[in-house]
């Protein structure tokens, strides 16, 4: 299997712990963000990845030198100018259309920590022919009003967990160009008919390391072994 790691961001909601380093190396408990995502995606399988960096990029490129690639096959996708992660995605997207045989992939934010059964996951995309959870727009933020797609009857607002699930076709349906979001894509594909589902994942644990405040409640769980790695 394989993953791409989204860690191209230039972690400014983490300063000041990203003035000397990209976000994907802050550490949580003496460990790094990138070591923690690396390894929980090889605990599921994935051995084939691609990182995506702009931000201080040759330190992620001689963290991974200087620990041999974590065993893995990994490969780098340097942008000159942040894409996004739609854009991130689609410049990546020959890593995995190369492979004949189109198997799923998973994009996991290197900013997010969670106890989410990613075989489970990848169990439901492939399997789901659920027809509620389906994708029906977005609510940028909590006092904007929620931009919709279609003619939903019942609306329910879940969080997005910066961890998804996709098949290879989907890369040849993103036509948007430069720098944009992977929600702008599936947004478009939703209203035109393609499913986008959401997996529930409310009996897992799950952070945005986003900012310092969090990093330390994730290193105060993993004391309290709230969160289990």
């Amino acid at each position: 299997m394989k993953a791409m790691i989204l860690a191209a961001g230039l972690g400014t909601r983490l300063r000041p712990l990203t003035d000397d380093r990209p976000k994907a190396l802050v550490e949580l408990a003496g460990r790094t963000l990138l070591d923690i995502t690396l390894s929980r995606l090889r605990s599921f399988g994935v051995r084939e990845v691609i990182i995506n960096v702009h931000h201080r990029a040759e330190m992620i490129v001689e963290y991974l030198k200087k620990n041999d690639n974590f065993g893995m096959g990994i490969e780098v996708s340097r942008e000159e100018i942040l894409l996004d992660t739609g854009g991130g995605l689609k410049k990546a997207a020959y890593f995995f259309l190369r492979d004949p045989a189109e198997q799923p992939f998973i994009v996991h934010n290197v900013d997010v920590i969670s106890t989410i059964d990613l075989g489970r996951m990848v169990q439901f995309h492939t399997e789901s022919h659920d027809q509620e959870h389906r994708l029906c727009g977005r609510r940028a933020a909590r006092d904007s009003k929620p931009e919709l797609v279609g003619s939903p009857e019942k609306v329910q607002e879940l969080a997005f967990s910066g961890i998804h699930v996709i098949s290879p076709p989907f890369l040849t349906m993103m036509i948007e160009e430069g720098v944009f979001s992977v929600i702008d894509c599936y947004l478009r594909l939703a209203s035109q008919a393609e499913k986008i589902v959401g997996f529930r994942a409310d009996e897992y644990y799950w952070r945005d390391l986003g900012k310092p405040a969090n990093v330390k409640q994730a290193a105060r769980d993993l004391e309290q072994k709230v969160l289990l790695q």
